[in-house]
């Protein structure tokens, strides 16, 4: 489900730190552009250290100038764990990003903790249709998919994206927007994750990956055409941009 109208951008940087600047305009840059534009702005947002890396948005100048009031905030995928659990991306992201920012309560939108995994992806999905149907998320003309301005994505050595895992059947999902599983090789192993149908119908992404135990990932997703990684299949209707530091960006 590759939109094959995706256009790639990798940007390199000496450091995480200058990561974490380049990456905090740029979502307050595309924060002001489909607020003029639409008057909302959609955000995804996954785990592990992409959160830190978003450090500087919640600091001047981009805290005084973007318009948190315009956010709404959704997870690309979740551990099912209870959202006061340290494994919870909710919990990271809360702690880390959301509680240092106005972003309406009623505009973030964590996942049924109470429920199974199967019953959380359910859930969510049908929260999903459920914002569909008040118009207040979109979907793609192009793919009859949920619609997200922003999906911000890490990748996982083994070139995993949110919960899609290289030789597990949910990367091949084609029909839901929302699926599970509960042997994911990376604990905790019961997590629901966004399908790439909806990954790839996104306007924007920003692929932020840094470190050098990503090296030979990063190789293999950027530098071989043939590439089988889950990463490889990241391309969004509009603009993939990918946010590398010179370690993960290594072996290119």
């Amino acid at each position: 489900m590759a939109s094959e109208k995706a256009k790639k951008t990798i940007l390199k940087f000496d450091t995480e730190d200058d990561v974490a600047v380049a990456l905090a305009k740029y979502t307050a840059d595309l924060s002001q552009r489909f607020i003029q534009e639409k008057g909302s702005f959609n955000v995804v947002l996954s785990g592990g250290t992409l959160i830190d890396t978003m450090r500087y948005l919640t600091q001047a100048p981009h805290k005084e100038s973007v318009d948190w009031s315009k956010w709404s905030i959704f997870w690309l995928d979740e551990r099912v764990v209870p959202l006061d659990h340290k494994d919870s991306n909710y919990k990271l992201a809360y702690d880390g990003f959301l509680s240092k920012v106005s972003i309406p309560g009623g505009q973030i939108f964590p996942i049924n903790d109470k429920k199974s995994p199967e019953g959380a992806a359910e859930d969510y999905e049908a929260l999903h249709r459920d914002l569909v149907e008040r118009k207040i998320l979109p979907l793609s003309d192009a793919t009859g998919f949920p619609k997200f301005d922003l999906m911000l994505l890490g990748m996982g050595p083994d070139g995993h994206v949110a919960s899609l895992f290289p030789n597990h059947p949910q990367r091949n999902e084609e029909e839901r927007w929302v699926t599970f599983i509960t042997n994911s090789p990376k604990p905790p192993p019961p997590r629901i994750t966004y399908t790439f149908p909806v990954i790839n119908s996104s306007s924007e992404i920003a692929m932020v990956v840094t470190g050098a135990e990503l090296a030979t990932a990063v190789k293999d997703v950027l530098g071989n055409p043939n590439s089988n990684l889950p990463a490889a299949e990241v391309s969004p209707q509009g603009l993939l941009t990918w946010f590398l530091d010179k370690d993960a960006a290594s072996k290119l």
